[in-house]
């Protein structure tokens, strides 16, 4: 968890720190975002083949290698002079975290037996919660007091404790011999590359027909290798079987839908709450620091509950929760909305992000057999931040929809609020303008309310695991 944590922080510490970035190292707007997107795309690319290497050359070595190269590559981060030199070390970066993520899981399943697995992923769905707290508070007090490159610096010493406490906790588990699907590597990095590329700079590039291209390309190309593995007789790099566990399947369009509902709300909140509340990017993140509080102290006794239970009403609530509380938060952006009434909906968020996080990923991995383990955790992974960049470049885009439908023309077209100054009055609205700005990010929070029902609908078909079966009939025969 330490490995993840430091991670987890790390992305939203960034997000905060990117206008100074800007700043401080004399960039356009259109190259600083390449800070995020490098690391998106280094991340994401590898995540299947990671989960891979995991199986063959052993998790505890896989893990290894990811934290040294992510902490590493933050020290690089930190001293970089330049952007190229920045964007170059977040590739590292995000390198190491492919290497890292996928054995995170594996590791808790193989560790855990599945009646116990529910409380073991609890810890990782409070380690992620943790990090929504966490992360933007350190990048907003770390950036104020220190200066940009301490985001990155402060992962130095806390990469070597985690690599100190790997080194002598974690156990060395059996490996398996496998043959390496290049084809099938080469295919899903071609195919995930050009989809997540044309996602991220989608917006950027006004959504032109070369962006559309890209993703008409990347589906093609995933489309072939999807009939690679399906034909490869050696050993595919996804074993397609995994897919006919049924709630494997539905676990993984869960974990889209929720990625993708809390991502969008995450956007739509941060604008509203800076230009229509005037609130300050620190201020922004206490705003939604409930959302966090309530996940992490519910994801133990979710967990608990999931181990016992049919996963079909834990996820199914979670996912109802979840459109509710979207679509009461968007009924409260109004301008004269008191700051303590979107608390209320904020939290309640987080109450049903804590009964999705942990039993989806509880559910996804019970009922597959261990030496699936590797492969099923990099799909899981893959599809979760497919969901985060599905709903970066969604809500991006509907916002700007909304915004020039509700707002008045303004010279040089429409662009979000910024800051200028670095003050706070810099980042808020003038009073003309806040009514129809609420409309339309009011708006915008209804897409991913109606995107979590898909959600509701995917729990409804769920089976069941045997583990939560056998745990039942215990529970009963105890009572």
């Amino acid at each position: 968890m330490v490995g993840y944590l430091m991670m987890a922080v790390d992305i939203s510490a960034v997000a905060v720190a990117n206008p100074t970035i800007m700043t401080k190292l004399d960039t356009r707007y259109d190259m600083v975002i390449w800070v995020t997107s490098a690391y998106l795309l280094a991340y994401t690319v590898p995540l299947l083949s990671a989960g891979r290497l995991g199986d063959r050359f052993g998790l505890k070595n896989l893990y290894l290698i990811g934290l040294a190269v992510f902490t590493a590559a933050s020290l690089w981060c930190g001293l970089s002079g330049s952007i190229e030199m920045l964007i170059a070390a977040r590739v590292a970066q995000g390198i190491g975290g492919a290497l890292l993520t996928p054995q995170t899981l594996s590791l808790i399943t193989q560790i855990f037996p599945p009646e116990r697995r529910g409380v073991a992923l609890s810890v990782l769905g409070a380690t992620a919660g943790f990090a929504i707290l966490v992360g933007p508070l350190a990048g907003g007090v770390l950036v104020g007091a220190l200066g940009w490159e301490w985001i990155f610096f402060v992962n130095v010493p806390v990469g070597i404790l985690g690599l100190a406490l790997a080194v002598r906790f974690i156990p060395v588990l059996p490996t398996r011999m496998h043959r390496f699907d290049l084809v099938g590597v080469g295919l899903s990095g071609l195919g995930m590359f050009l989809i997540v590329f044309a996602l991220q700079q989608g917006q950027a590039a006004g959504w032109a027909p070369w962006i559309w291209a890209m993703v008409v390309g990347g589906l093609g190309v995933m489309s072939m290798f999807v009939y690679w593995q399906s034909i490869n007789t050696a050993e595919p790099l996804i074993p397609l079987e995994i897919f006919g566990d049924r709630d494997f399947a539905l676990a993984n369009v869960g974990a889209v839908v929720v990625a993708f509902a809390v991502m969008a709300m995450m956007l739509t909140t941060m604008f509203y709450a800076q230009a229509v509340c005037g609130l300050s990017p620190t201020g922004s993140a206490l705003l939604v620091a409930p959302m966090a509080i309530a996940s992490v102290v519910l994801v133990r006794i979710v967990g608990k509950i999931i181990d016992r239970s049919h996963p079909r009403p834990v996820v199914g609530f979670g996912f109802s929760m979840l459109a509710v509380a979207l679509t009461w938060l968007s009924i409260e952006m109004v301008p004269a909305t008191p700051i303590w009434r979107l608390l209320l909906p904020i939290t309640a968020v987080g109450v049903g992000s804590a009964f999705l996080f942990s039993p989806l990923a509880a559910t996804a991995t019970r009922n597959l057999p261990a030496h699936l383990a590797g492969a099923s955790s990099g799909v899981y992974n893959t599809t979760r931040l497919l969901g985060n960049a599905l709903g970066s470049a969604g809500m991006a885009a509907f916002m700007t929809s909304r915004i020039a439908h509700a707002m008045p023309p303004m010279s040089g077209g429409v662009h979000p609020p910024a800051a200028r100054g670095g003050t706070q009055a810099a980042l808020q609205l003038p009073e003309s303008l806040r009514e129809p700005f609420s409309a339309a990010m009011s708006q915008s929070m209804l897409l991913p309310a109606v995107v979590a029902l898909f959600g509701v609908v995917a729990a409804l078909f769920m089976v069941g695991s045997r583990a939560s079966a056998i745990a039942r009939t215990d529970a009963n025969a105890r009572d």
